[in-house]
Parts: C-alpha cells; structure tokens; sequence
C-alpha cells in the first residue's frame, strides 16, 4: 500500500523524460534535413572527383550537362549564345552562378552588358528570385559575376501554372549589349550551379509521372557529321535518383507527433487517475 505513490512519481518521471526526448528529435532533425545542400557531394566540391566540362552548347538541343554542384568552364566569342543544362529535384532550390572574365582590350569591357536566363525541360524561362541576372561590365573591371536563385522545385502543379518542376534546367549566357568593336573578342566563362533542399515545408500532394527530361542531344565538336549518334547527359538525373515528391521530412513529423501525442495522453491519465486507498484506511470502507 506504501509504494504506490513512488510506483505513480516514477512512472511521472519516465513520462516526461520521454516527452522531452521527443521534442529534442523532433526540434534538432527538421532544420538538420532542411538546412542539408545536396550540392555538398558534388564531385567538384572537395577536389577529388572529376572535373567539370571545359566546353559549353550553342543551343538548347547541345547544352552541355552539368551535374549538380560541378563548375563549367569554356571558351567563347563574344556575343556568342552559351547553353549548360543540369538536373534539378522536388524539394530543391537551384542557385546558378557565372563569372564571365572579360578580353583584355578595353573596347571589350567597357559597355557591355551580360546576363543569364533559366528554362526548364518545357523551356519555359523560369524568373529569379533573386540574384544578379543582368550586369553591365564596369570600365575598370576584368570579370562580370552574374547569380540566379530559382523558386523551389515541386513535385506537381496545375498545367497552366509556370511553377518550376523536376527536371532538367537549362542555362544559358550570352552578351545583351555590346560595342561593334567588341564583337568577337575572347572570353573566358565560368558557371557552377549548386542545390539546397527546403524541406517538407515546400511539399505538396503529388507527384510528375515522368520528369521532364526531353531528349537532349550532345555531339562531341570533332563527330558533327550525319552519322554521329547522339549520347544521353550525363546530368539526366541526380546522383541519388529523381524523389519523385513521395518523400519528405513531414513524415518524421507526422510520426513524431503521433508519439508525443500518445506520450502525453499516457501522462495525463497518470495526473487525473485516482491516487488509491491512503494507507491504514480498512479495506471495508
């Protein structure tokens, strides 16, 4: 009869440790998954993996394939149209970034404006959220650095909406302004495109039965004739596989919730239940 009461305070007390170790898991895992770039294990990022390719496309059809995270580089003409395409997923914020370096004549810096435009597999221009999408070249200057950060890319959305969707996305760079005397010069172009995952705080319900990912065609510069097979990019798709919307961290959420909530109806039946017979009070009354 004595030890109910202690048996009642022990079980108080596993209860709320066990409330709290649930709202620790649930507070530290959802910015941790949130706050995670997939772009971290891009093969350029620590300098041990392949590097990226050192030529650009001239059309949509020969863009070169970037895969998330990896740095381009190319040489050009000025007032060339330059095209790169990488892969972008449900749940990710692509950010493109270019640094054009500029000829060293200074009929060639002075004047000109470049910019970069965003088009997804439907090739639809996609608008910036913010960023540097268009600078003009200072007089002074030998590169002009430009920046793109898209909208979050989701799983679904209506068909007449211009929402950005999984899939392939196109970049391409080219000179808006510049002198005659310019035209043609040398220049050297530097584009690296990088991903931060947003979270279930983005998702919706739905998901693309097929990415889109159209048929994009790159033919090496040396195999140009007729008989040149075309070959697939290799950025057709992220290194872990398109998600396809089906996972999110609102499932731990969900789960997590779940369990405080029976935690707490256990913990509240333990306050308002009775406490017992006090001790020394005969069973008959």
């Amino acid at each position: 009869m004595h030890t109910t009461p202690r048996r009642t305070h022990g079980v108080r007390r596993a209860l709320t440790g066990a409330l709290l170790a649930g709202l620790t898991l649930l507070t530290s895992a959802g910015p941790a998954l949130a706050d995670s770039p997939s772009a971290s294990a891009g093969p350029s990022d620590d300098g041990s993996g392949d590097a990226g390719p050192t030529e650009a496309g001239t059309a949509f059809r020969t863009a070169t394939a970037l895969q998330q995270g990896q740095t381009g580089t190319a040489q050009a003409s000025a007032g060339d149209y330059l095209y790169w395409v990488f892969p972008a997923d449900a749940g990710q914020r692509p950010t493109v970034e270019a640094t054009v370096k500029l000829p060293e004549s200074a009929a060639g810096r002075s004047a000109s404006t470049w910019q970069i435009d965003v088009y997804d597999g439907l090739r639809r221009r996609q608008a910036c959220m913010y960023g540097h999408q268009t600078r003009k070249a200072a007089a002074d200057s030998a590169t002009v650095e430009l920046s793109c950060v898209l909208r979050t890319v989701r799983a679904w959305s209506e068909p007449w909406a211009n929402d950005p969707l999984p899939g392939s996305y196109y970049v391409r760079l080219t000179v808006v302004d510049l002198p005659a005397a310019a035209l043609g010069l040398p220049v050297g172009v530097e584009v690296k495109t990088t991903m931060k995952e947003q979270g279930g705080a983005h998702a919706v319900d739905g998901a693309l039965s097929e990415p889109l990912v159209p048929g994009v065609s790159l033919t090496p510069a040396g195999d140009a004739g007729p008989s040149a097979a075309p070959r697939a990019p290799s950025a057709g798709e992220p290194e872990d596989g398109w998600a396809s919307g089906w996972w999110t961290d609102r499932w731990l959420w969900t789960v997590g919730g779940g369990v405080l909530a029976a935690l707490a109806a256990v913990f509240g039946y333990t306050l308002t239940r009775g406490r017992g017979r006090p001790a020394g009070v005969p069973q008959d009354i």
